[in-house]
């Protein structure tokens, strides 16, 4: 599965109406965290329903991904609001786990986040960060609120 591609997204230069970002160590236990901040954020700009749910379960997927394929020791989530998409991104130190990490019936599950992704989103891709080891995961969803509140 490839990401779709990021042509049809805003241009680079458009800038954000909102940010937000935060940082939590690299353990299942801050997954529920990520969620819980997301939508938090997401209703205090007044983004409920359908994108909050999304981004709620994009959010998990993505966050999910980081803690257990990478031996990262935090995460960086940052939410992006750029009027009439929110842009969600992911970053890990990009340190590939080495040994089992999964329990095997995890195994069964794995790959579906992605493909969670690229279904619910209006554009999503990966790249590594510019400086140091790590990589980006990011995905974007379109909302109808353009202006904030």
């Amino acid at each position: 599965m490839t990401p779709r591609p990021y042509a049809h997204a805003f241009p680079v230069h458009t800038p954000d109406v909102r940010r937000f970002a935060f940082e939590l160590p690299a353990r299942a236990e801050s997954v529920a965290r990520a969620r819980r901040l997301v939508v938090e954020r997401l209703t205090m700009w007044g983004l409920a329903g359908d994108v909050r749910d999304t981004a709620e379960l994009v959010v998990s997927e993505l966050f999910t991904n980081a803690v257990v394929h990478t031996a990262s020791g935090r995460v960086v989530c940052e939410l992006r609001d750029r009027g009439e998409h929110v842009r969600i991104a992911v970053h890990d130190e990009g340190c590939r786990v080495t040994g089992p990490r999964l329990r095997t019936a995890d195994r069964e599950e794995c790959g579906r986040g992605l493909l969670l992704v690229d279904a619910m989103c209006s554009a999503w891709g990966s790249h590594d960060t510019r400086h140091g080891a790590g990589r980006v995961v990011w995905a974007e969803l379109v909302h109808d609120t353009a202006e904030p509140c």
